[in-house]
C-alpha cells in the first residue's frame, strides 16, 4: 500500500464530546490552550518532521506500510468497546480479545486475557497519528479524529477502579492523544487528554514506585505490583511543553523517580540488575525530558550511564537486551546462561521503540555518533526481523536467540509489542536524518528522500542504497539554489581503514575516523552526488565474559545467525572466513569441517530453527 506524500496540514476536528461538555467553560478553555511552555534545554541537534523524510522501497517502507494499512483497517467499535464497557455505555462491536478485553476474572495467574482491558488503544491512536504525519492521507487523519471523538465520553475515573496497571494503560492513552493533537490535528485531543488526566489521578499512588515498593503494599493480586509509575514523566512533559498548563510539570516531577533509579544511576551506580527492562530502558527518556524542561544536569548523566550500562553490560551482538524481561548481574553469566534456559531472550517492538526513543533523545543532545551505531545495530537485527501482525492480534514478541531459535508469536493476543510495533515503524524516518543551524546529520543508511530548506534553499536529500547487504550507499542532492552548509555522515566504529567518501565521483579527503560523523562543508549545487562505501570486518562478539566461547558473529553491525545448525563447535578461522553469497545477498555460507553451514541476517529468517551464539574453538 502506498501513498502519495503530501505536506502534513493541521486540520482540526469536531469536538461533540458529551463528557467534556459538562466541565466548566473556564476549565475546558484552559484543557484546550495549546501555548507551549519554556524549557532550559534546547538541543542544537534536532530531528526533522515526520513528513520531511520519505522512506524508499525496502524493508523498512514496506513494515511501514504494512503496520499503517493493518490499523487503518481495524475496527473502531471494538478498539472503544473496552471504555464504553467500563463506562457503562453501550458497547457495540466484536471484542478484541487478548489483553485487550474485559475479564473479570482475571486475576495474574493462568490466562492473561482481559490483563488490561484498552492497554494500547492510546498506542494504536499514536501509531495512526504519526502514520498521518508521515503520509497526509487524509482517511488516516480521520480515523484519529473519530477514535478521539468516540473516546472522550467514556472517560471518567471509574474506568480504574480495580484495574491493575492504571499508570501504565494512562501513559499510553496520554502518548496518543498527545499525538492525535501533534500530529493529526485534532483540535479536541488536549482538552480530553486533560479529562483523561483528571480521571486516572484519584488511581495513582504518591509517588514513583519500584516494582519492590509494589510488592511490599497490599495487593489483591501479583498483576497490581506490575505498574510502570516511573515512566509517566515523559508524557506530562510533553503535554505541559504542549499546552503550557503547569499542572503537569508538577506531575511530572512527581513521578521522576530519582530514588531507586536516576539517582543512583547518575552518580554511576549501575542499579539496572533485576529490574523489568523494557519499562526501565522507556524510564530513560523520562530522564531526558527532566533534562530538557528542568534543565537538571543529574538527570542527563542518568540517561548516558544507563544507557552505557545497557550496551555494556546487558546487550546481546544484535544489541537486543533482557532476556525474560530482566536486565542481570554483570559477572554473573546470567546473559550467557539465558542462551540455553530462556527463548524469550528481547522484547522486540516495546525495546527496539524504546531504544530508539533515547538514542534519538542522546544523539540530539551530545552529537555522538555510537548512539547511531547502537540504533542502527537494534534496526537490522531486531525489530526488521519481527513477523507481521496479525488480523486476530497475533503478534511478535520475543526474538529468540536460544541455542535451539525459533521465530514465533506470542501467545496472548494483542499483548503491549502490538502497540509499539506501528510506532516504531513511523519513526523510521526521524531516526535517520537529523539537523542543526550548520546543516544535516546523516544516521540511517536506508533508502529514503530527505527534503528541507536550508538558508534560502529548497533541497532534497536521495540516498539508494542495499545497505547493510552492501557496503555502500549513495545520495543525489537536488537544489533550486547553490547552498553552502555541512553534511554530516555517521562513520559506525566498526568501520575500517578503508572507507572511503567521494563526491561527484572524486574522493574527498575529510577526517573518517571511526565512531565519528564525517563532515562535509561546502558549497552544494543541484546534482551533486555523494558516495560512502564502507570498510565492512567481519568479527566474533563473546555473549558475555562468563563465556568467552560462546561467541555470534558479525558483518559490521549486521548478525549473521546459523540456519538449521547441528551440534557441535566451530573453529574461530572457519568463522571468520564466512563469504557472502553474491553482492547484496542475504545468504552467507560457512565451510566446516562437517560441512557447508548456511548463515542468514535476521529479517531473512522465516521458520527455519537457526542460532545466534557458536562454541567457538582456536
Amino acid at each position: 500500500m502506498k501513498y502519495t506524500r503530501r505536506n502534513f496540514l493541521a486540520l482540526g476536528a469536531a469536538t461533540g464530546a458529551a463528557a467534556l461538555a459538562a466541565r466548566p467553560r473556564k476549565a475546558l478553555a484552559a484543557a484546550q490552550s495549546s501555548s507551549t511552555a519554556a524549557v532550559a534545554v534546547t538541543p542544537s541537534i534536532r530531528t526533522f518532521e515526520y513528513n520531511q523524510v520519505e522512506l524508499l522501497e525496502g524493508p523498512m517502507r514496506q513494515q511501514f506500510d504494512t503496520n499503517h494499512a493493518f490499523f487503518l483497517g481495524l475496527n473502531e467499535d471494538s478498539l472503544l468497546k473496552p471504555f464504553r464497557q467500563l463506562a457503562g455505555m453501550k458497547a457495540p462491536g466484536a471484542d478484541m480479545g487478548g489483553w485487550y478485553d474485559v475479564d473479570p476474572a482475571f486475576n495474574g495467574t493462568g490466562s492473561f486475557h482481559g490483563f488490561v482491558p484498552g492497554h494500547s488503544f492510546g498506542q494504536y491512536l499514536s501509531g495512526l497519528a504519526r502514520a498521518y504525519a508521515v503520509t497526509g492521507h487524509k482517511p488516516t487523519q480521520q480515523k484519529v479524529q473519530r477514535l478521539v471523538q468516540g473516546f472522550a465520553p467514556t472517560v471518567c475515573s471509574q474506568f480504574y477502579d480495580n484495574y491493575h496497571l492504571p499508570a501504565y494503560t494512562y501513559d499510553k492513552t496520554s502518548c496518543g492523544l498527545i499525538d492525535a493533537s501533534r500530529f493529526a490535528g485534532d483540535s479536541s485531543a488536549l482538552a480530553v487528554h486533560s479529562a483523561a488526566t483528571d480521571a486516572v489521578l484519584p488511581h495513582l499512588p504518591e509517588k514513583a514506585l519500584s516494582r519492590k515498593e509494589q510488592y511490599a503494599r497490599p495487593h489483591k493480586d501479583i498483576a497490581y505490583c506490575w505498574d510502570e509509575t516511573y515512566t509517566l514523566p515523559e508524557n506530562l512533559f510533553l503535554a505541559y511543553r504542549l499546552t503550557g498548563n503547569p499542572r503537569y510539570r508538577t506531575l511530572a516531577q512527581r513521578f521522576v523517580e530519582d530514588d531507586f533509579y536516576f539517582g543512583p544511576l547518575s552518580r554511576g551506580e549501575n542499579v539496572l540488575p533485576g529490574e523489568h527492562a523494557y519499562s526501565h530502558v522507556n524510564a530513560f527518556s523520562s530522564a531526558m525530558q527532566t533534562y530538557l524542561v528542568m534543565g537538571t544536569q543529574q538527570h542527563l548523566r542518568a540517561a548516558q550511564n544507563g544507557f552505557r550500562f545497557l550496551v555494556d553490560t546487558q546487550s546481546f551482538a544484535t544489541g537486543g537486551w533482557g532476556p525474560d524481561e530482566l536486565f542481570r548481574t554483570p559477572g554473573s553469566g546470567e546473559v550467557g546462561e539465558s542462551l540455553t534456559r530462556s527463548h524469550a531472550s528481547f522484547e522486540t517492538p516495546c525495546g527496539a521503540y524504546g531504544h530508539f526513543k533515547i538514542v534519538r533523545y542522546l544523539l540530539a543532545v551530545t552529537g555522538d555518533s555510537r548512539y547511531g551505531d547502537s540504533m542502527e545495530s537494534v534496526l537490522y537485527n531486531t525489530i526488521l526481523g519481527a513477523k507481521p501482525l496479525k488480523e486476530d492480534g497475533s503478534s511478535f514478541y520475543y526474538s529468540d536467540y536460544n541455542m535451539h531459535a525459533h521465530k514465533g508469536y506470542h501467545h496472548d493476543k494483542w499483548p503491549c509489542c502490538s502497540g509499539t510495533f506501528p510506532q516504531i515503524t513511523a519513526d523510521y524516518g526521524i531516526s535517520s536524518y537529523f539537523h542543526d543551524e550548520r546543516g544535516i546529520y546523516v544516521n540511517l543508511y536506508v533508502p529514503s528522500r530527505l527534503s528541507w530548506r536550508q538558508h534560502g534553499a529548497s533541497l532534497s536529500l536521495t540516498q539508494r542504497t542495499e545497505y547493510p547487504h552492501a557496503n555502500h550507499t549513495q545520495f543525489e542532492l537536488t537544489a533550486d539554489r547553490d547552498a553552502t552548509f555541512a553534511m554530516r555522515f555517521r562513520i559506525p566504529a566498526w568501520a575500517g581503514p578503508k572507507t572511503v567518501l567521494s563526491i561527484n565521483g572524486k574522493r574527498f579527503a575529510t577526517d573518517l575516523t571511526p565512531g565519528r560523523f564525517a563532515t562535509v562543508n561546502r558549497t552544494w549545487i543541484n546534482g551533486d552526488r555523494i558516495a560512502l562505501e564502507f570498510d565492512v570486518p567481519l568479527t566474533l562478539h563473546a555473549v558475555d565474559p562468563q563465556h568467552p566461547n560462546l561467541m555470534a558473529i558479525k558483518h559490521g553491525s549486521l548478525a549473521l545467525f546459523a540456519i538449521n545448525p547441528g551440534e557441535g563447535s566451530i573453529q574461530r578461522s572457519q568463522l571468520l572466513a564466512a563469504r557472502q553469497l553474491g553482492t547484496g545477498s542475504s545468504n552467507w555460507q560457512v565451510e566446516t569441517s562437517a560441512g557447508k553451514l548456511a548463515l542468514k541476517p535476521f529479517p531473512a529468517i522465516q521458520d527455519e530453527s537457526y542460532r545466534l551464539y557458536h562454541e567457538v574453538i582456536a
